[in-house]
């Protein structure tokens, strides 16, 4: 039987991973609960595999019992990639494909993430109240409540607890009641790494899938989709929109990471080369979150320009060259496996061009011992990650296993 190079990258990468009790300089304690760095992260790379028959399913439940031999962090010091949440989202990814498997752990996380969602909501709309501007992690898709409905729109898409985070986003689409000049209800008064920075005197507005607005909008988009829509919910939807439609550059379009509030007042972009196109941020991310919204919204005009968007980026030499490893958070594995979501709903007139880009990113990926040469075996920036995000493309299969829908983009 031929298979995709691609796969046997992916095999080997699996193969070097296969068993949690391998003593490995990167076994930090601190990461065992850790969706991005840690066990919960490698063990969907085994879940995905055996769900396609790849792989043996014993190795996913060895990596979710490594994930788990420690008391689960919950509350305010865990977070959607942290703690009870982390482990929710393998374990559910597991359940999904395992019938009658880890259902009893499930119900007791879910008990647990609904009471920390509530909290969280509460400080929220406390916050709202009072005028004062957010932080990224109280919205964020790696720390904050966009993260957190990515899980509930799965487990509970309807449930109270789920329409209670959408209304909350449709509520942080509108403007502050009490600030000087007109800001966006997402806007931050900290840099983007969520911590006071000089080079943004004023703060910003983050456009990220990952810690940005770009995340609250696929959010939005693929809860419409499940059928689940608040009071409000297709505004805010077309708010972001025009957000972004006012900071589009060219050619492409393309969007910046950020906006700061120099270019706020102005209303002018500061000149910078190309970034590249990535799910944390850049084109590619925002350009699945836009998709999603025109299918949404039936906006056939918003979906196709979103794709051509993603084919600009996959064929732009200068954003494909800001490109510096294989990753799936910013990296070229990552870029193909967005590519083939994208793909997946894509129109008739753009599909073809977005999946004959996909061969030449996959033809770039450095061989398994490369991908494990920084230490990191996780799933954002590591090689379980890398390993992930090559199966959809090159199978030219949707994942099996949801696990892809922690990051917003399906």
């Amino acid at each position: 039987m031929t298979t995709h190079p691609a796969l046997d990258l992916a095999d080997a990468i699996s193969s070097q991973l296969a068993d949690p009790d391998v003593p490995r300089s990167w076994a930090v304690p601190a990461y065992g609960q850790h969706l991005a760095y840690g066990p919960p992260g490698i063990a969907l790379l085994h879940i995905e595999r055996a769900a396609h028959g790849l792989g043996p399913r014993q190795r996913a439940h060895d990596w979710l019992t490594a994930a788990s031999r420690q008391p689960l962090t919950s509350g305010p010091d865990s977070h959607p990639f942290y703690g009870a949440p982390a482990l929710a989202h393998a374990l559910a990814c597991a359940a999904d494909r395992f019938p009658g498997a880890y259902q009893s752990a499930l119900d007791s996380l879910d008990r647990q993430i609904v009471i920390d969602v509530r909290r969280r909501l509460e400080a929220a709309h406390r916050r709202i109240d009072a005028g004062r501007l957010p932080q990224l992690a109280e919205f964020d898709v790696i720390r904050g409540l966009t993260g957190y409905a990515a899980y509930l729109l799965r487990r509970s898409p309807d449930g109270d607890t789920t329409r209670a985070v959408l209304a909350y986003c449709v509520r942080l689409t509108e403007p502050p009641t009490e600030q000087d000049e007109p800001l966006p209800g997402w806007w931050t008064e900290t840099g983007p790494s969520g911590n006071p920075d000089d080079r943004f005197p004023g703060g910003h507005a983050n456009h990220g899938m990952a810690h940005g607005i770009g995340g609250v909008l696929a959010l939005l988009a693929l809860a419409a989709r499940h059928g689940t829509v608040v009071s409000g919910h297709h505004a805010a939807m077309r708010t972001i929109l025009a957000w972004l439609d006012r900071w589009e550059t060219g050619p492409g379009p393309a969007w910046p990471y950020w906006i700061t509030r120099d270019e706020l007042r102005t209303g002018r972009l500061t000149p910078s080369t190309p970034r590249r196109p990535s799910w944390c941020y850049g084109t590619a991310g925002l350009a699945r979150a836009q998709q999603l919204a025109g299918l949404a919204l039936g906006d056939t005009r918003r979906r196709v320009r979103a794709e051509n968007a993603l084919v600009a980026a996959l064929t732009d030499a200068d954003q494909l060259k800001a490109i510096t490893d294989n990753g799936l958070c910013h990296g070229v594995a990552g870029l193909a496996h967005l590519a083939a979501r994208v793909a997946e709903d894509a129109h008739a007139t753009t599909v073809d061009r977005i999946r004959a880009a996909i061969p030449a990113l996959l033809n770039e990926i450095l061989p398994p011992d490369a991908a494990l040469g920084s230490g990191d075996p996780g799933l954002l920036d590591g090689a379980a990650g890398v390993a992930l995000a090559l199966i959809a493309p090159s199978t030219t299969t949707s994942p099996r296993s949801a696990w892809d829908s922690c990051l917003l983009i399906a």
